[in-house]
């Protein structure tokens, strides 16, 4: 581009002299030198178009006062103008125009040049051509600016999408971390403990125990399989098809809690409210939430019963969970011996809790119970949207 504008500026200067149109003095090669020395003002028009601006002025000043042929002065400022203006030097190009306009002006009327021809003729033909240059260098500053523009919002919002994609694959990733987690430390408390009855009742003899055990035990590891396939089942469809409800749901607390009571932790269930149809995400949650809970009872409270109470609300499902073992201090804040209470030093069981519950926008406590005597979770999940 500054090539180009340079041979240009070189061409028509150049050919302006050639024409030797009305000059006192005959063009030589000083002349020339200054058609090629205004076309190599375009190499420094991007870094220092000021500079290019007032030493192309300057030039064609100098070479006026040098009493060669005339050139015009239009079309050796235009390309001048252009880059000034094109760079941002809107205020600088307009003025400069405006003063060797009016410069030249006073300067040929001085001399005795008609003015009804200058200013009939020549001074709007080269106002307009000088406009003309700075306006299309405007335009292109501002097109350039708009497609910018136009590539930093495609760059925010591919960051944005890419962003997003990696907070789905991380929402999906802990979802499935929580699932995992809330089958198989059932199962395996259920399966741990039945083992250990199994034990003791085959040491007694007792054979029929042993394999009332050992069917508990299978009824458990069956149920986990099933829970499992699902949701690998889950992850494996393509991602335009609906998902399968996960198997968690409250209608099957009654099996989650007889499974329990079998491994020797009785649960009693008490709904409150009128049992409906429920949000699936609300529905699984609130079973998860429960399992975890009885897992936590069976595995580290020490518990001999624990009681599940749901209540369906018009606005809300509640869920408190709360057992007769070790429930920590009293007057303790209900989460600061959450950890310890549930053997957990990280926390992560109350810890995924209270992330289920949050995405539905409910909260969820764990800690003691206020008289120190047992260990509860409560949880409110919203059944219907706030907005």
């Amino acid at each position: 581009m500054d090539a180009a504008l340079a041979g240009a500026v070189t061409l028509v200067v150049a050919v302006a002299i050639t024409a030797d149109i009305g000059g006192t003095r005959a063009p030589d090669v000083g002349a020339y030198l200054f058609a090629v020395g205004l076309g190599l003002l375009m190499f420094i028009r991007r870094r220092h178009p000021v500079l290019a601006l007032v030493a192309t002025g300057v030039g064609i000043t100098g070479y006026y006062i040098a009493d060669y042929p005339p050139i015009g002065l239009a079309l050796p400022m235009a390309a001048a103008l252009y880059s000034a203006a094109e760079r941002g030097r809107l205020l600088v190009a307009a003025s400069t125009a405006a003063v060797l306009l009016g410069g030249s002006l006073i300067f040929r009327i001085g001399e005795g040049q008609g003015s009804n021809y200058l200013l009939g003729y020549e001074l709007p033909w080269s106002a307009a051509i000088m406009a003309g240059a700075i306006a299309l260098g405007d335009g292109v500053r501002s097109r350039q600016q708009q497609a910018a523009r136009q590539r930093e919002r495609e760059q925010e919002l591919r960051r944005a999408t890419e962003l997003e994609a990696a907070r789905r694959v991380e929402a999906e990733r802990l979802a499935l971390a929580r699932d995992l987690h809330d089958v198989l430390a059932h199962t395996t408390t259920v399966i741990g403990m039945q083992a250990h009855v199994a034990r003791e009742a085959l040491d007694d003899g007792d054979i029929d125990a042993a394999r009332a055990a050992l069917e508990v035990i299978s009824e458990a590891s069956g149920e986990a399989s099933r829970e499992l396939r699902t949701t690998v089942a889950l992850l494996r469809q393509p991602a335009d098809r609906a998902p399968r409800a996960p198997t968690g749901s409250l209608a099957r607390l009654d099996r989650l809690a007889a499974a329990t009571t079998e491994a020797g932790l009785p649960v009693t269930v008490h709904v409150t409210g009128t049992p409906g149809p429920l949000p699936s995400t609300v529905d699984v949650t609130a079973y998860r939430i429960v399992q975890e809970a009885l897992t936590n009872a069976a595995r580290h409270s020490g518990a001999t019963r624990v009681d599940v109470h749901v209540d369906y609300g018009a606005r809300a499902l509640t869920i408190r969970v709360r057992d007769d073992g070790r429930g920590g201090e009293v007057g303790k804040p209900p989460d600061s011996a959450a950890s310890s209470a549930v053997g957990d030093p990280a926390g992560h069981g109350v810890i995924g809790m209270r992330e289920r519950a949050e995405l539905l926008g409910g909260t969820l406590t764990a800690g003691p119970t206020a008289d120190g005597r047992g260990f509860e979770v409560l949880a409110i999940l919203p059944t219907v949207d706030s907005a």
